[in-house]
């Protein structure tokens, strides 16, 4: 089977349940206290049908990356397409957070099995980018943001915001994080001073 051929509907069914349950079991942390094989038992699939998608551990964790940063793509896409730009670059920034606080446990297993593949991981990072670009380049567009922050500032944040996950007041300081970061995004009223003249 190609990579580019499309699954049969009862095969790509058995991905998605393989998926599904990789994510929850990643997310509990208990991914690395399971032989592999009793993963499938746990997605109710043959250990067959487990290698034929994910010959090893790395290939699955490989595979849940990517759903997750599509997953967050997409509702970029859906927060552009129907929210005013400044209300989109919002609801995404905090809905960002959400998730990290949600799935503490998924992105530490992600970050160890992932741990020798960084090219993957540079690549849904610049998939996430190009994301978070667009949103910055539609409120700029808009005259909502000021056009002299990129996304690259944004990332910057939220790769700061992530690894201080074990921070003991984290959520509320990646709150605090977001809503300085949206505050300097803003573009200022006119007349407003923004430094000595």
């Amino acid at each position: 089977m190609t990579a580019d051929k499309p699954l049969r509907a009862d095969a790509q069914r058995k991905r998605e349940a393989l998926l599904a349950k990789a994510r929850e079991v990643f997310d509990t942390g208990d991914f690395f206290d399971l032989r592999f094989d009793d993963f499938a038992r746990l997605a109710g699939v043959g250990t067959g049908t487990l290698y034929r998608h994910f010959p090893t551990r790395e290939a699955l964790a490989e595979a849940v990356y990517h759903g997750e940063v599509a997953a967050l793509c997409e509702r970029a896409r859906q927060l552009q397409a129907t929210l005013p730009a400044a209300e989109a670059l919002t609801t995404f920034l905090r809905g960002v957070v959400d998730h990290m606080d949600a799935h503490e446990g998924l992105a530490r297993t992600l970050a160890t099995l992932m741990a020798d593949r960084s090219s993957v991981l540079a690549e849904g990072s610049r998939a996430l980018e190009q994301a978070v670009t667009d949103l910055v380049t539609t409120a700029v567009r808009e005259g909502a943001v000021r056009d002299d922050v990129d996304a690259g500032t944004v990332m910057m944040a939220l790769h700061g915001i992530g690894a201080a996950h074990d921070r003991p007041d984290w959520r509320a300081e990646a709150d605090g994080v977001i809503t300085l970061l949206l505050d300097g995004l803003r573009r200022p009223h006119s007349g407003t001073q923004t430094g000595d003249e």
